[in-house]
């Protein structure tokens, strides 16, 4: 385990390095605007909205007009790659892109072995006496046969209960029968949806909850800044851990730890195809998705913000930051009491030309809100839970339990999340540089 000595050390060489990677990466890239003028920058930034019109086209038509946008993707990628080429910038533009890279890997390892204190502030509390461990042995590809996680989890003395893969099982059951013979402490080695069945039931009895990363996105151990390469680090809770009060979300009365999609997404996963041929599947159903010609048309309100039609709709359990580009698509928080809504409606290639560049406004609606009703001219609609598909009737509505769930968690966690902005972040590096021993 690293000391607080040697991690405030090696944060430091990493906020230099980050520093300087960052700024020979924008001196890399002046000088080839002061050589070549503002022409360099506009060739690209064409390119970029021609290829997003194009996939525009390729996603929402079928035959020669989807042809036609997926050739112009690679006619621009090719033309605006022979422009670079033929600038002569290739290899510094190369070198610039692959400095801009390293600089913020080294900054976001920087970042996180430096924990804000809102994680030292996390409650000690006394290691579980009776822990049971619910594991599904398929998830993440196998992980925890791979990590022998119930022999470590055992020696510590967790009562583990292995999924039957042969057929479904009642999960909550499981919990809750646990809970019955005396469990002081629920947890699980698998996906995100079978983490909020058990973390439902943890949170209406009181009991400390136990994420081990086993499944394979792990979006909430990710949040929690658990290590995702190692599952088995998240057992140290058990014997040295702290306690963290993080929200719970609800959508029709069911738990949910990460996400809930609706619209187009929620309509692909239902399809019995999706699991087998993913892509084949999405290309097949988006042009009538895209086009409202197919699938339930939802509306939502959050706190009083009415969003018609979007053809996407993500509500999650405290916003992700999605500004942030160190953050890399996390929630800074998880006790805000917010929810969080992304909504999406692009309705031909111009708009979606303006989102690529960057056009927030054009067709993307990001706000937070305590409460989400989401309404529709049908009686139920799909809907993308945690990644599992539900049909719900409607109106569905989304809401969040400030400080529902005690999550227990290793005292050393490696990606315990930094404060958000970027801005905030490279100041924050700035100090870390500048720190000495």
């Amino acid at each position: 385990m690293v000391g607080p000595k040697e991690a405030a050390g090696r944060a430091r060489r990493l906020a230099r390095t980050a520093l300087a990677c960052g700024a020979l990466a924008a001196l890399v890239l002046l000088v080839m605007v002061s050589v070549r003028g503002v022409g360099l920058v506009l060739g690209g930034l064409a390119g970029l909205a021609a290829a997003a019109a194009g996939a525009w086209w390729a996603l929402a038509h079928r035959g020669l007009v989807r042809l036609l946008g997926a050739a112009l993707v690679l006619v621009t990628l090719g033309s605006v790659l022979a422009f670079y080429v033929g600038t002569g910038l290739w290899a510094p533009g190369s070198a610039a892109l692959l400095l801009w890279a390293a600089a913020l890997v080294c900054a976001d390892r920087a970042l996180r072995l430096t924990r804000p204190v809102a994680d030292l502030l996390a409650r000690v509390s006394p290691p579980p006496e009776r822990p049971v461990l619910i594991m599904n042995p398929r998830s993440g590809g196998g992980k925890v046969d791979r990590f022998d996680l119930v022999s470590r989890a055992e020696a510590l003395g967790a009562e583990v209960i292995l999924l039957d893969t042969s057929g479904p099982q009642d999960v909550a059951a499981l919990a809750r029968r646990a809970v019955a013979d005396g469990a002081d402490l629920l947890g699980v080695a698998g996906g995100d949806g079978t983490q909020a069945l058990v973390a439902e039931v943890a949170a209406e009895h009181d009991l400390p909850f136990l994420v081990i990363s086993a499944g394979t996105r792990n979006h909430f151990a990710m949040d929690l800044g658990l290590d995702r390469t190692d599952p088995a680090t998240c057992l140290d809770a058990l014997v040295q851990g702290v306690e963290l009060r993080v929200d719970l979300g609800t959508v029709a009365g069911r738990a949910f730890v990460n996400t809930v999609s609706f619209g187009a997404y929620a309509e692909i996963v239902q399809s019995p195809a999706y699991r087998d041929a993913k892509a084949g599947t999405a290309l097949d159903a988006l042009p009538e998705l895209l086009a409202g010609q197919a699938g339930s048309r939802v509306t939502a309100v959050a706190d009083g913000v009415r969003l018609d039609q979007p053809q996407a709709l993500l509500v999650s359990n405290n916003p992700y930051d999605t500004r942030d580009r160190l953050g890399g698509g996390r929630r800074p928080k998880l006790d805000t009491g917010r929810l969080g809504v992304l909504g999406l409606r692009v309705e031909g290639a111009v708009q979606a030309a303006a989102v690529a560049l960057g056009g927030q406004s054009a067709g993307i609606t990001e706000l937070t809100a305590r409460e989400v009703v989401v309404t529709s001219g049908t009686a139920d609609i799909p809907v993308a839970v945690d990644g599992e598909s539900l049909v719900l009737p409607v109106p569905v509505r989304c809401t969040v339990r400030p400080g529902a769930l005690r999550v227990r968690v290793p005292r050393d966690r490696p990606g315990a999340t930094p404060p958000t902005g970027l801005l905030r972040n490279w100041r924050r590096l700035r100090a870390l540089a500048a720190r000495t021993p």
